[in-house]
């Protein structure tokens, strides 16, 4: 996703859709709606549009249980995040 700030807009959106990874998907996504926000709430230009800050921080871990041998119990973490994209219009 680091790769992604400092671009334009649509140029964000092609490299994230030619990528091969599975979080790729879910960023187009969260992209998608940042520039929809900013058409409608800030009646912004999609082409005046670049992408300024964008990062995945920590979010809650869940935390499992799995039977192990001998009565024993292993620990299974499901990790989430939160997904932050921030976009701006080149006027500053």
């Amino acid at each position: 996703m680091q790769g992604i700030a400092g671009m334009g807009v649509d140029q964000a959106l092609v490299m994230l859709r030619f990528t091969p990874r599975p979080g790729a998907r879910i960023v187009t996504k969260v992209l998608e709606s940042a520039v929809a926000n900013a058409e409608n709430n800030f009646d912004l230009g999609r082409d005046s549009l670049h992408v300024a800050q964008a990062y995945a921080g920590d979010a809650r871990t869940l935390k499992r249980f799995k039977p192990r041998a001998r009565g024993r119990v292993g620990q299974i973490r499901r990790r989430t995040s939160h997904i932050t994209v921030i976009v701006s219009d080149n006027g500053g």
